[in-house]
């Protein structure tokens, strides 16, 4: 473990707050301690995306994990 991933400690709180990860229905998604490991290393570091370690996944994964999903939203006016 590297000093900025998750303890085994910080681990074991964190998981029964979080998604299965294996959904019911598509593919299973990235391993969540990974993913989490990945945004923590990027905050903690200031480093831009593309320079995420590959022990974290893809960074556009990462990404995609620490923003939320963009909703559109269709306003009426009247």
């Amino acid at each position: 473990m590297n000093r900025h991933e998750l303890t085994n400690r910080q681990w074991e709180r964190l998981q029964p707050l979080l998604p299965p990860q294996k959904p019911k229905t598509g593919r299973p998604g990235t391993d969540h301690r990974r993913i989490l490991n990945g945004i923590l290393w990027l905050l903690r570091t200031g480093a831009p995306w593309r320079d995420l370690p590959e022990r974290y996944g893809p960074w556009a994964t990462v990404a995609s994990r620490f923003y939320p999903p963009i909703r559109t939203t269709l306003y009426v006016i009247e």
